[in-house]
């Protein structure tokens, strides 16, 4: 059986937005319900400028904030084939063609190369606006093929975590790329090449149980829901009451999980500096062994 498609790839410049951001003039902010227009939350980092809300945004808004300029879209030739016939409420293929005809993506994740203050970085990002940011074959695959490349080629990966879980669609198939991704990422680590987990708002279920919490550096944007379960579920299954926030950024960080948060206009400095001092790590260990 068959989970692959073809398609046709290419160099992509900082011009091409998959915006989450609601079209029109006017954006209403979420957490404080103020209204900014939309031309200012872009050149706010799409942060709200009253309550500094980190607005969901793209992966293409990744790599146009991140990468230096120009970067090359990876794996976007593969993409997801309906092998089980899933059909629920709506046939998967139908979900398929719906979210590329909404999103103009090809799956949840997007690969990109490029150089960040002058430094190779290979990015995975995902995308919530198709299907939830779901994980299924294609996610598994291209996160997979980009650990390859960075292997091969010595290059650092970063990925951008943003979903609701598994893509049930896909079922066990699906779970299977929990075991795929944190497999191949210990071969990344025996490698030594570093990797950075960025999670966003939200990274929930099987990606936070799996590639998400498995980076060398793991950091967050601030108040973005972190967790594996909802919070009924958990509080059912515990038989206790929950602290408050238990699931956000700020208490992940304080209590061991997250390495530090970021604000979106310092992401880029941020990870120049860790590639910076990643870089003099690896020239210091050559004159060593040499």
């Amino acid at each position: 059986m068959g989970w692959f498609k073809r398609l046709k790839t290419g160099i992509q410049t900082a011009t091409k937005f998959k915006k989450e951001v609601p079209d029109g003039l006017w954006y209403k902010c979420k957490e404080c319900n103020e209204t900014t227009t939309r031309k200012e939350l872009a050149e706010n980092f799409f942060k709200c400028p009253h309550c500094n809300y980190h607005v969901r945004i793209g992966s293409h808004d990744y790599f146009d904030l991140i990468f230096d300029g120009t970067f090359n879209e990876m794996f976007s030739d593969i993409v997801s084939k309906d092998v089980l016939e899933f059909e629920d409420v709506k046939k998967y293929t139908d979900r398929l063609t719906a979210a590329l005809k909404k999103t103009d993506l090809t799956d949840a994740i997007t690969v990109a190369s490029g150089k960040v203050n002058k430094k190779s970085l290979v990015i995975a990002a995902m995308d919530f606006t198709f299907i939830g940011g779901s994980m299924g074959v294609v996610v598994g695959e291209r996160i997979s093929r980009a650990i390859d490349y960075c292997i091969e080629n010595r290059v650092p990966l970063l990925i951008i975590s943003k979903s609701g879980g598994a893509r049930m669609m896909e079922s066990a198939f699906s779970l299977m790329q929990m075991a795929k991704t944190s497999a191949k990422l210990s071969r990344l680590s025996k490698a030594g090449v570093p990797y950075f987990s960025l999670m966003t708002d939200p990274t929930t279920g099987g990606v936070t149980a799996s590639f998400a919490m498995l980076g060398d550096i793991n950091f967050s944007e601030p108040k973005a829901l972190i967790g594996f379960a909802g919070p009924r579920v958990i509080k059912e299954t515990i038989k206790q009451e929950l602290p408050e926030g238990f699931q956000t950024s700020e208490f992940l960080l304080e209590h061991g999980f997250l390495d530090f948060i970021v604000d979106r206009s310092e992401l880029k400095d941020r990870l120049g500096e860790l590639l910076f001092l990643l870089d003099k790590t690896y020239v210091e260990e050559e004159v060593v062994e040499g």
